[in-house]
């Protein structure tokens, strides 16, 4: 925009000045001419008549009959009529004495300018016969409409600016506009959003940058389509098996105090690996049915404080747990998802903060704090990312880096959010915000 405004307002300052130095030039030729053309027509008419030397008489008949307000001179004398001498120049005196043809000087010594016009009287065979005819005329009133002109030429060109700047613009954001969405759709498909799509409408440079971008967005999401689809199959075939395994390691715990203890050991950790690998098999499941959009909400009218209570109950934790739970603090809620919810973030704070943890309900809001080494600050924003685990020492913890994960796609299901913040005082908190 910078560089089009410069352009436009040097193009118009160049034709400006061309414009004016042209006008003033053609006005003062012209006020020149109009005066100078008459008065040396009427001097030619004039000039047999003078007899050489002249005499007084002579002199004031001819200023007489020129129209134009004239002095003629002769060597000293001079006719009574005319302006002063005092405003002929003494080199211009003296350029007329030998010159055969008429001399003028525009001037500029006064308030207005002038022009200063000699002519000389010429024998019959050219010579000058010392008879001078000297007048000047005003060319205020060009010079007043010269500077009219000049002012409309610099208005002109401070309204240029502004319009060159409207269409410097207009065509910025004409070619701006595609770049701006492109890149809010680059950003949508890093977020990933990856149905984004931008308008690839056109033939331009944009328009195919469009179409590589929109070509590229769809490859990824079938790509990514593939890739759920072959997790939720795969998470499909592991629950037959497991269930039957979950059977078998169930019997295998019951009788393990009758087994040998190296026989008793290792169907304890079977045991132990095969609830693992079942809750991540269900929490794979869970998050596929959220990918595939096919999680519903079964809302109804819960009292949040006796939710949450009862979460905290069905897993041993009220004795571990300090609540701050209202009574009649009433929420539209899918209370199988609030559970979940609750049991994730009640569940993380237990297994990786610090005593004491507290679930506190205030009217919007459920609020989960720990009194831990807190949230590391590069784990912030990954801390509800699939499979993320903040300490990487943890990668082989009971958890399988998705109950977070969960949390918040229910809680993005309620329409609501989760943020994760280090407390005040130290330890995590998590916040979770539902439209109840």
């Amino acid at each position: 925009m910078a560089a089009f405004a410069l352009l436009t307002l040097l193009g118009a300052v160049a034709a400006a000045g061309l414009s004016y130095a042209n006008a003033r030039n053609l006005l003062l030729a012209d006020a020149q001419d109009g005066f100078m053309n008459p008065l040396v027509e009427e001097v030619r008419d004039y000039t047999p008549r003078v007899a050489v030397p002249p005499t007084q008489q002579d002199l004031d008949e001819m200023a007489t009959y020129l129209r134009s307000s004239s002095v003629v001179v002769y060597q000293g004398m001079r006719s009574q009529a005319g302006p002063d001498l005092e405003f002929v120049p003494a080199e211009l005196r003296e350029a007329l004495k030998t010159s055969r043809t008429v001399q003028w000087q525009r001037r500029t010594d006064r308030a207005d300018p002038y022009v200063v016009v000699g002519i000389p009287l010429l024998q019959p065979s050219g010579a000058p016969t010392g008879v001078e005819v000297w007048a000047y005329s005003s060319l205020g009133g060009p010079s007043r409409a010269i500077d009219s002109f000049a002012k409309a030429a610099w208005l002109g060109v401070a309204l240029v600016l502004p319009l060159a700047l409207g269409l410097a613009l207009l065509t910025a954001q004409g070619v701006l506009r595609p770049v701006r969405r492109l890149g809010a759709a680059a950003r949508a498909l890093g977020a990933g959003r990856l149905d984004t799509r931008v308008d690839d409408r056109g033939s331009d440079e944009l328009a195919e940058l469009a179409r590589t971008f929109n070509k590229a967005a769809e490859q990824l999401e079938a790509s990514q389509a593939a890739s759920r689809r072959f997790v939720a199959d795969v998470s499909h075939e592991l629950r037959t098996p497991l269930t039957a395994m979950n059977a078998v390691t169930g019997v295998l715990d019951e009788d393990a105090a009758s087994l040998p203890e190296d026989t008793a050991l290792a169907a304890r950790l079977v045991s132990a690996e095969t609830r693992k690998l079942t809750r991540l098999v269900n929490d794979l499941m869970e998050i596929s049915r959220f990918d595939e959009g096919r999680n519903v909400l079964e809302l109804d009218e819960w009292d949040i404080g006796t939710a949450v209570t009862d979460s905290l109950a069905a897993r041993g934790w009220t004795s571990s747990v300090e609540t701050s739970l209202p009574a009649g603090m009433m929420g539209r809620v899918d209370r199988r998802r609030l559970d979940v919810i609750v049991a994730n973030l009640v569940g993380n704070a237990l297994k990786h903060g610090g005593a004491p943890v507290r679930v506190s309900v205030r009217p919007g809001e459920i609020e989960v704090a720990d009194s831990g080494p807190g949230i590391p600050a590069e784990a912030l924003p990954h801390i509800f990312d699939r499979f993320y685990k903040a300490d990487t020492a943890r990668s082989r913890s009971e958890g399988s880096g998705l109950g977070l994960a969960i949390a918040w796609e229910n809680a993005r299901l309620h329409g609501g959010t989760i943020e994760a913040a280090d407390g005040p005082s130290g330890g995590a908190v998590f916040t979770l915000r539902l439209p109840w």
